[in-house]
């Protein structure tokens, strides 16, 4: 399994740089598995940024852990999974093309120079280069289950950082969801069921964006979905990824046959 703790360098040096990854799985399973922010990685031309290294080994730059859970749940639930190979500072393949946050130039506090100024070309040129091969992928996933015969569910992978402006977050997980509780409920009753979890029903974020990776491909496509948030913290190191994806391949089985019921 990959380190992804947060003294991760940034994969700066990728010589044909990567839009997407597909974990290869049996999508007659019936549940893809998604991470919109699993890498910090940039492309050579781009540098950081501008900014400092050590910024792109925070929240800003990506979802910490999140490329290690992936990974291991596909593996023990013999499911697909996709992630993004690019920062999201680079641009936000988790929000829609009109959302004044799909490129940032300011992030928690951080200036981000490479963004600041950013001409129509440049923004264009990053959607047709990243964003969109990256949604065209997870909707190629989604048709090819379709094609088999299969309404896959799709399960939204996330962290958050444990403080926000000096706050502690109290949640191990949340999951966030809009209209569509199909997968959210029944994932939030068995995630609470473990004991040993404070969840958030929406919380530290509220679920509906419209134009996101789950409102695109969920909601627009009638697909049960939900993405789930995992404390930072709880899956900085192998050890944690590793524990969280044994955790989420016990309860994912039983969420899934509690949907087709």
């Amino acid at each position: 399994m990959p380190n992804t703790s947060p003294s991760l360098a940034p994969q700066t040096a990728i010589a044909a740089f990567p839009a997407f990854e597909i974990v290869p799985g049996a999508l007659s399973r019936g549940l893809i598995l998604v991470a919109d922010h699993a890498r910090n990685a940039l492309p050579q031309a781009y540098g950081t940024l501008g900014l400092p290294q050590a910024e792109l080994c925070r929240h800003i730059a990506y979802d910490i852990g999140v490329e290690g859970v992936l990974r291991a749940l596909c593996g023990f639930l013999g499911v697909a999974g996709i992630f993004a190979g690019f920062s999201r500072l680079l641009i936000d393949p988790n929000r829609g093309i009109q959302d004044p946050t799909l490129i940032m130039q300011l992030s928690d506090g951080a200036v981000v120079p490479g963004n600041v100024g950013m001409g129509m070309a440049e923004r264009q040129h990053r959607i047709d280069t990243y964003y969109t091969p990256y949604h065209r992928a997870l909707s190629g996933l989604i048709d090819e289950a379709e094609r088999l015969g299969v309404r896959p569910v799709l399960c939204s992978i996330h962290s958050f950082t444990p403080f926000w402006k000096g706050v502690a977050r109290p949640w191990h997980a949340g999951v966030l969801w809009d209209g569509d509780d199909r997968f959210a409920r029944p994932l939030m009753a068995a995630l609470e069921a473990e004991k040993d979890l404070v969840v958030g029903d929406n919380e530290p974020y509220a679920g509906g964006l419209a134009g996101d990776s789950m409102n695109a491909h969920g909601t627009q496509r009638g697909l049960a979905h939900a993405l789930i948030e995992i404390r930072q913290d709880l899956i900085a190191d192998a050890a944690g990824q590793l524990a969280w994806a044994e955790r989420l391949s016990r309860i994912l089985p039983h969420v899934l046959k509690e949907i087709a019921a």
